[in-house]
C-alpha cells in the first residue's frame, strides 16, 4: 500500500453511503477505506486491525456512535475518531467530544463535498497524532461544533475569550461574529443582559447559591456537566426579555478544562416576565416580612400554612374525586388569599383552569408555579402541557416550540420520563417536523419496552 494513503474505517448501517464512500475513497488516490455496517463488528475487526482513522455515525441499532466511543477509548485505543451523523445537535456533538472524538461532521445531501470535508478532517487528525499531540477537543473543533446547532450558540475559553459565536446567536442578538470572536471582558454579556455581568457560562463551576445570587433562576444542574439557568436581561434595544441558558464545561481527552459552550434561548414567552429572587435561598427566615418578634412570627406562620394546606386539600378532594374544578379553584383562591407563596396550589389551580378550557388563567397560574419553584419536574410539566395545548387548539407553533423547551427541563431532570418524551414527540409533529416527533417517540417507546419509566409524581397525592 502507498504509504501516502491514510486508512480509514467507516461505520454505518446505510448500505447505500457505504457504497459510495467506497467508490470516491479508491477514486481519490488519497485514502483507502473498509467498510463496516455496524459497530459491534467494527469492534470485532478493531482487535486484528489498525486504521489511520475511523468514521463513525451516531445513530446505529444496538450500539450506537457514542457507546462505540467509549468502549474504543476503555480500550485504551486512541485512533482518531470522526462522528459523522445527521442528527445536527449540540448536546450530541458536546457529548461526541467530551467521549474522545477528534471532530464531528453533520451529515449533508453533497455527498462529493462531504467527503472532502472528511479527507481533510483525518489528514488532520493524523498529523496531530504523529506529532504526539493530545487527541482532544481545540478552539477549532468547537468553533465547528457551536455551527452545527440550530439554536444560538456561544462559547468562551478558559480566560473568558469569545472562541465561538454562530449564525442563530448573530441572529438572536444582532451581533456578528466577526465583532465578538476573541473579545473578552464580559464584553460578550452586554448584547444578551443589557451589562457586564456574569453569564452562566462564567458561573458553571459556581455553587448554586452563588448562581441565584448573580439573578439566575436555577433550573437543574450536574456535577461537572451541564448548568441550566433562567434570568432576565435587555436586548439591545432596550426592551426585557427572559433568557434560558445551557453552559456545558468542555474537557480535552485528558480531563483538563478547556472551554464552556453555552446554549442560549428567549423564553420570555414561556417565563414571561419572571421575577429572579437575588437573594440566597433560607438566608432570610421565611416569616421575615411578619412584623412581630421572630419567634412569635414563627407560630403565626406555622399556623396560618396549615389552616392553607387544610384549603388547599379540600381542593384537591374536589379536583381529583369530584372533578369539580370551579369550586376547587374556589378552594385554592381561599389557600393562596392565606399563603400567595403555597406553588403547589398555583400549579393544580393551573390544571383546573386548563380542564374548563380557561387557558389564560390557566397558564398564569402554571407560570407562578415555575417562577415560586422553578426546579420541580411537575409544575414544569404541567407548564409544558398547558402550552401544548394551547399551540395545538390555536395551531400555533410559538406555544409549541416553548413547550418544547419546558419538557426539554423536565427531561434534564428525569431523563427516562416516557410522557416528557412523547409530548415532545406531538409537538414536533404538530409544527411538521416528522423526522424529530419519530426521535422522540422511538425514545419513549424504548422506555417503555425497558420498563424504565421515571413518571412525573404529584404532590397533591398526599392531600388525597
Amino acid at each position: 500500500m502507498d504509504p501516502r494513503l491514510f486508512s480509514i474505517l467507516f461505520i454505518d448501517d446505510e448500505p447505500a453511503l457505504r457504497e459510495i464512500f467506497l467508490h470516491m475513497a479508491e477514486r481519490s488516490q488519497e485514502v483507502t477505506m473498509q467498510t463496516s455496517a455496524s459497530a459491534a463488528d467494527a469492534l470485532r475487526l478493531l482487535q486484528d486491525t489498525s486504521f489511520d482513522a475511523i468514521l463513525l455515525d451516531y445513530e446505529m441499532p444496538e450500539i450506537n456512535g457514542i457507546q462505540f466511543l467509549k468502549i474504543l477509548r476503555s480500550r485504551g485505543d486512541s485512533t482518531p475518531v470522526i462522528m459523522f451523523t445527521g442528527a445536527g445537535r449540540e448536546h450530541t456533538a458536546i457529548e461526541a467530544l467530551n467521549s474522545g472524538a477528534n471532530f464531528y461532521l453533520k451529515k449533508t445531501d453533497d455527498a462529493r463535498m462531504q467527503f472532502r470535508e472528511i479527507i481533510s478532517m483525518v489528514k488532520t487528525a493524523v498529523e496531530r497524532s504523529y506529532l504526539g499531540k493530545p487527541v482532544g477537543t481545540t478552539q477549532r473543533i468547537i468553533a465547528d461544533m457551536i455551527s452545527l446547532t440550530s439554536d444560538p450558540g456561544f462559547a468562551i475559553d478558559t480566560k473568558g475569550v469569545v472562541i465561538a459565536w454562530n449564525d442563530s446567536m448573530e441572529q438572536l442578538t444582532d451581533v456578528p461574529a466577526c465583532g465578538i470572536v476573541g473579545k473578552g471582558d464580559l464584553v460578550y454579556a452586554e448584547p444578551l443582559l443589557g451589562t457586564k455581568r456574569q453569564t452562566l457560562l462564567n458561573l458553571v463551576f459556581e455553587p448554586d447559591e452563588e448562581i441565584r445570587r448573580q439573578k439566575y433562576m436555577l433550573i437543574n444542574r450536574v456535577q461537572k456537566g451541564p448548568v441550566i439557568a433562567v434570568t432576565r436581561g435587555k436586548k439591545r434595544d432596550g426592551s426585557d426579555w427572559t433568557i434560558w441558558t445551557r453552559a456545558m464545561p468542555l474537557f480535552d481527552a485528558q480531563g483538563i478544562f478547556i472551554a464552556v459552550a453555552g446554549i442560549v434561548r428567549d423564553v420570555t414567552s414561556t417565563f414571561g416576565d419572571v421575577v429572579i429572587q437575588d437573594t440566597v435561598p433560607n438566608e432570610l427566615p421565611e416569616a421575615a416580612a411578619v412584623a412581630v418578634p421572630a419567634s412569635a412570627g414563627t407560630r403565626i406562620f406555622n399556623r396560618i400554612l396549615g389552616k392553607a394546606s387544610a384549603e388547599y386539600r379540600d381542593g384537591v378532594q374536589l379536583m381529583v374525586k369530584e372533578q369539580k374544578y370551579t369550586d376547587a379553584v374556589a378552594a385554592f383562591d381561599r389557600a393562596l388569599a392565606i399563603d400567595e407563596n403555597f406553588a403547589q396550589a398555583w400549579n393544580d389551580r393551573g390544571v383546573c383552569y386548563r380542564e374548563q378550557n380557561d387557558y389564560t388563567n390557566a397558564l398564569k397560574s402554571c407560570l407562578r408555579a415555575v417562577e415560586l419553584d422553578s426546579e420541580n419536574p411537575e409544575f414544569l410539566f404541567t407548564l409544558g402541557v398547558t402550552l401544548q395545548r394551547i399551540g395545538v387548539m390555536y395551531m400555533s407553533n410559538k406555544y409549541l416550540d416553548s413547550a418544547i423547551q419546558v419538557y426539554k427541563m423536565v427531561i434534564n431532570q428525569l431523563p427516562n420520563c416516557m410522557e416528557a418524551w412523547n409530548n415532545l414527540g406531538i409537538c414536533y409533529r404538530e409544527m411538521g417536523k416528522e423526522e424529530e416527533a419519530k426521535f422522540h417517540f422511538d425514545r419513549a417507546r424504548d422506555i417503555r419496552l425497558w420498563k424504565r419509566d421515571t413518571p412525573i409524581v404529584s404532590k397533591r397525592n398526599e392531600a388525597l
